[in-house]
């Protein structure tokens, strides 16, 4: 993949693939690839982001048209039955902080999609969440990698999971912070 002129749509479609159906994280890919080709860090992270993005979008179509066929086969198939439903709850309390919370965190990015397309959730608002949140993780590896190098795959894999509640976190102050502001300023 490294030398392949195709490396990137082969990437890409990955990242789609992940986004869509398949439970590998992309990172286990990604975090390689980075530093093998130090040289296209950014472009392989935009890669992963375009094939995310696309996803999600497909993704937001089941849950809006096709949820009483695919989205609910999908759901039973992987038994994310009493996820989803928690997370339809959840959503249908905070938006766009859910699906940001969710395309950061290990949790299948899967349920945002459906939840979000099932409820009629903006597409504008739904798409500027998913390129915040996966933004965030893909060009957060990049930074990583180009930081640390070879390092950055064993940071990841040692704490991948208190990473992502880190981050998850900070963005839930920042929210929080912008949306305390903006009540009190009204």
């Amino acid at each position: 993949m490294q030398k392949s002129r195709y490396g990137l749509t082969l990437l890409g479609t990955m990242s789609f693939l992940e986004t869509i159906i398949v439970p590998i994280p992309i990172e286990l890919i990604l975090i390689p690839y980075m530093a093998a080709t130090p040289n296209r860090i950014w472009r392989i992270a935009t890669a992963a982001l375009a094939g995310c993005v696309t996803a999600a979008i497909v993704g937001y179509g089941v849950g809006g048209l096709l949820y009483e066929s695919v989205g609910q086969w999908f759901i039973d198939t992987f038994d994310y039955q009493s996820r989803f439903q928690g997370f339809q709850a959840y959503f249908e309390r905070h938006g766009f902080v859910a699906v940001v919370i969710v395309g950061i965190l290990p949790i299948p990015f899967q349920l945002a999609m459906i939840a979000a397309g099932v409820a009629s959730y903006s597409l504008v608002l739904f798409v500027a969440a998913t390129i915040l949140a996966r933004g965030i993780r893909y060009y957060g590896l990049a930074w990583l990698v180009a930081r640390f190098g070879e390092r950055a795959r064993r940071l990841w894999e040692d704490h991948a999971l208190l990473a992502s509640f880190a981050v998850a976190g900070l963005l839930l102050v920042v929210i929080g912070g912008a949306k305390y502001l903006a009540n009190s300023i009204v």
